[in-house]
């Protein structure tokens, strides 16, 4: 058996269940956010994503991990892990069960793994963001440079 994030017990045909779900119907991605307390203005986070119609079909995740949280979005209901402690563990569990988004679950992980503290290893993770989000579908036609961003929007003398 696994432990999950919060320290409840995640077996073997969960931990390999969710990651299939997650294959299927779920979206790993790196998101550049401006944040003013943070040295270099920006962070990069990890956000994973699973989308279904009913609530009851990622209600169940949220149950069953003790992680994230349910939105509704306008035609659906999605189950979202922001926090990067958790989101670290979780993928770092799905891992050695996941097929098709085992490149994400990677870069995420190297991502989350990443030094930050220089403008340097920022700009690296943004790069990194940037790969991961040329694996999803939805992001290709909104994807954005954020590499360029960072470089474009920091001082000289960071």
């Amino acid at each position: 058996m696994r432990v999950n994030p919060v320290g409840k017990l995640l077996t073997e045909v969960q931990a390999s269940y969710l990651a299939g779900f997650i294959d299927g119907d779920g979206a790993i991605m790196a998101l550049l956010e401006r944040h003013g307390e943070k040295r270099f203005g920006f962070r990069v986070r990890i956000e994973i994503k699973v989308t279904q119609h009913h609530r009851n079909d990622v209600s169940w995740l949220l149950a069953l991990t003790g992680i994230g949280y349910i939105r509704k979005n306008v035609r659906c209901h999605e189950w979202i892990v922001r926090d990067q402690i958790a989101a670290k563990r979780l993928l770092k569990t799905l891992a050695p069960y996941s097929h098709t988004k085992n490149k994400q679950i990677k870069i995420a992980l190297e991502i989350l793994n990443h030094p930050k503290q220089t403008l340097v290893d920022l700009t690296a993770m943004a790069r990194l963001a940037d790969t991961l989000s040329a694996f999803n579908v939805r992001s290709k036609n909104r994807r954005r440079n954020y590499a360029a961003m960072i470089q474009v929007n920091s001082s000289r003398n960071d």
